[in-house]
């Protein structure tokens, strides 16, 4: 199976003749983009989310999303808006954020849309890192009935540093309710400072790791995690606390959170297995 996964990831497979990038208004004035990359007809397409502030170029990504093609699936790379027109590079933490997770989980929507007006009735979501968590945030409303299994690989919940949690919600749902609209700095995932509106930096903070555990154990489609067992960004126990929801979850010794290096044949191997799987499931 490595033999083949790296012949593929090194394939001379003309994908560019294959492949188109899609544009959507998000919102009036804030177009996104996504790479259209086509595979086999009969196959699940997949819509494959980058991970926090990052693009669909992110290698991680980009790297899944060649292998996936060349295997023979269509794949659908968007990178969010994050409320900036056209985006196409990744956005500072110190960055002013004018984006929510609400913005988020409605341009997933939006391009779960168009990969149906294209034709594709089978749909898998795939994510990385936090690209994870904003696909379970979709899942966790009423998905479109074409998407039908998840994939999940680092997830992680949305990390707020040493602040407590329940305080920093208590503070911004008072701010919301003032409508005071001042930016508000505050640590969130990777991000030491991040400067957010009360109610974008509100939508990240309430996913904490119980309404992650929540939203997996009631997905309405099928769920696989794909975690390293050297993914040092992740918390302590949560390996454990996803042990007691009993989702299927593959963990790869020696894998960090980016799934580099060798570990790319394992993350692309193992989100194979579960395409395979979803195809010979009946559906729903």
């Amino acid at each position: 199976m490595r033999l083949y996964l790296f012949c593929l990831l090194i394939s001379v497979f003309p994908a560019a003749a294959h492949a188109a990038v899609a544009q959507q208004e998000m919102r009036p004035g804030i177009s996104a983009s996504a790479d259209y990359l086509i595979g086999e007809p009969g196959k699940p397409a997949v819509l494959l989310l980058h991970s926090f502030l990052q693009t669909r170029d992110f290698r991680t990504v980009a790297t899944l999303a060649r292998g996936l093609q060349e295997a023979g699936y269509t794949v659908l790379a968007p990178t969010l808006s994050l409320n900036i027109p056209n985006r196409a590079q990744s956005l500072a933490c110190e960055a002013v954020h004018r984006h929510s997770l609400d913005d988020d989980v409605a341009e997933i929507g939006r391009w779960v849309s168009w990969l149906k007006s294209h034709g594709h009735r089978s749909i898998v979501l795939v994510g990385h890192s936090f690209g994870s968590l904003q696909l379970l945030a979709y899942l966790s409303l009423k998905p479109d009935a074409a998407v039908k299994a998840y994939v999940g690989a680092s997830l992680i919940e949305a990390k707020i540093g040493t602040a407590a949690r329940a305080a920093l919600i208590a503070q911004l749902e008072d701010r919301v309710v003032r409508k005071q609209r001042a930016l508000v700095k505050q640590t969130l995932s990777f991000c030491r400072k991040y400067p957010s509106t009360p109610e974008g930096l509100l939508s990240y903070v309430r996913w904490d790791q119980a309404r992650l555990l929540a939203a997996l154990k009631q997905s309405p489609v099928s769920v696989k995690l794909i975690m390293g067992d050297r993914d040092d960004v992740i918390e302590h126990g949560w390996f454990k606390a996803l042990a007691l929801v009993e989702v299927p979850l593959v963990i790869v010794k020696g894998a960090n959170h980016f799934m580099d290096g060798a570990h790319e044949f394992d993350l692309l191997e193992h989100t194979l297995q579960s395409l395979v799987t979803i195809q010979q499931a009946p559906s729903r």
